[in-house]
């Protein structure tokens, strides 16, 4: 009885450190586990998904969000590199590296047997005053200064497997992020109105910024024109084949004059749909896709390549917030309002060939909204989407910019700063334990990182430390599961 009371104290005790340090060595795992794909010199990741899709990347939050986690403190991980790349776009690599360094820390003062609530409130003043110092060393950006907003985005890109392309994708991505807003008002960019459009064939060095729009796939017409010039652009939302009726039925025809009756009807039908569409001035028409029935029926594509009128069918819905806006249009969604007030105008749709896949190029769009397409190019899967990925970064590097006109050295370099001055700054403050020590990847050379031109947005830096301690003291608080 004795010796169960002894015990039973100890353990109750035990319990909230056992799964604190569970939670910690989770996290740190996570750290680990990505920790070599940061920077310049990062490795890159093989991810086989279930489905035998495979991914290779160094982007972190493409890592962590696709390799199956179990572990809740681990989970905690991988939602702050989304929660990262939500805010900045940027670092998703470094929050969870930081965070896990922060974690290791934590745990050396934690056997020492200090509060987990006094290193909590200790972080967070840490975290506080490295804002305030990366705040103190930025230098502001003007949105019209190219040449910094270029450096930026190559940053982000040299450490990707694209980066022997980055002197031609990142003044791709600057060009594409200030077409799209105004930047004397504009205080954050919506990267929806930067169409990211990812075509197989070629290599990375044959993406192009396109002002205007770009479709996927060919037009249906089978003898129907390949280009238009000083085109009438009509997007339609109502299909072009004969109706069907609310409830399944089976017609049964039993003698050829009723056959031909019927055929005689649906003709009819869709003449008068294309008679008024030609009657309005159209010559280019985008029909949504349709679950229901096909949204143009072979009939109908013959009648349209005969009053030479170019189809471009199957766009999908989520696309048509896109094109209403790159176009200056409306969706019309009955015949009745298919009028020459709602088309759209542009100086040339073509059908464009590239490799063994075409495409449908719109250009010279009259009254376009603020909007651009990228055509992304790749000779296999595999490099298409990180090219894809590492263009994204790029974009949201410049839209940190946009955001936070603020510019930092990159390469470690404020980090280190914040390092040596919180280690001055702890040596004045009483009462409160301040240990923070930031990792670093294995030293190259000492240089002028800002003379190397590596530079980085100071909002990825400063949402990376204030996102990092706040999950670290998150999994500091935490004594039962």
């Amino acid at each position: 009885m004795q010796l169960e009371d002894s015990i039973r104290p100890t353990k109750i005790i035990s319990k909230p450190g056992d799964i604190r340090t569970s939670n910690i060595n989770a996290a740190k795992a996570v750290a680990s586990a990505i920790r070599t794909s940061l920077g310049p010199r990062g490795m890159d990741k093989m991810i086989q998904a279930s489905n035998g899709e495979v991914t290779i990347t160094n982007d972190g939050a493409t890592i962590l969000n696709q390799i199956n986690v179990t572990h809740p403190a681990a989970k905690m991980l991988v939602e702050l590199s989304k929660a990262q790349d939500i805010e900045a776009g940027d670092g998703t690599t470094s929050v969870v590296v930081v965070a896990g360094s922060l974690l290791e820390e934590a745990e050396k003062l934690l056997h020492r047997g200090i509060h987990p609530t006094i290193i909590s409130d200790a972080f967070r003043l840490a975290a506080d005053k490295a804002v305030e110092i990366l705040t103190e060393i930025s230098q502001p950006v003007e949105l019209t200064d190219k040449e910094s907003l270029v450096k930026s985005a190559s940053t982000a890109l040299n450490s990707k497997v694209v980066s022997q392309h980055s002197n031609m994708l990142a003044p791709l991505a600057v060009e594409a992020v200030l077409k799209v807003i105004d930047p004397v008002k504009d205080t954050n960019v919506d990267l929806k109105d930067i169409k990211v459009i990812r075509q197989l064939g070629g290599t990375v060095e044959d993406t192009e910024l396109i002002d205007g729009l770009v479709f996927t796939h060919k037009s249906a017409g089978v003898n129907g024109p390949r280009k238009v010039e000083k085109a009438k652009i009509g997007l339609i939302q109502f299909c072009i084949s004969p109706p069907k009726t609310d409830m399944d039925h089976n017609v049964v025809v039993s003698d050829y004059a009723a056959m031909d009756r019927v055929l005689k009807e649906e003709r009819s039908y869709i003449l008068n749909i294309i008679k008024q569409i030609k009657k309005s001035g159209c010559n280019v028409l985008l029909v949504q896709k349709s679950i229901l029935r096909d949204a143009v029926s072979d009939l109908a594509i013959h009648f349209l390549d005969k009053v030479k009128i170019m189809v471009i069918k199957d766009i999908e819905r989520e696309d048509i917030e896109f094109i209403c806006k790159t176009l200056s249009c409306r969706p019309i969604a009955s015949l009745d309002h298919f009028l020459p007030d709602h088309l759209a105008s542009a100086d040339l749709v073509e059908e464009v060939q590239t490799g063994t896949s075409k495409f449908v190029k719109v250009t010279g769009i009259q009254n376009p909204g603020r909007t651009v397409t990228v055509l992304v190019r790749g000779s296999n899967k595999l490099v298409l989407e990180e090219a894809a990925r590492s263009l994204h970064d790029a974009l949201c590097v410049i839209r940190c910019l946009v955001k936070q006109r603020a510019l930092i050295a990159g390469g470690g370099a404020p980090e280190t700063e914040v390092c040596l001055r919180l280690g001055q700054y702890a040596q004045t403050v009483t009462g409160v334990i301040l240990q923070i020590f930031l990792s670093s990847t294995q030293l190259g050379a000492i240089t002028n990182i800002l003379e190397e031109n590596v530079v980085q947005p100071l909002l990825v830096s400063i949402s990376a430390i204030t996102l990092a301690s706040e999950t670290v003291r998150s999994i500091l608080k935490i004594d039962d599961i």
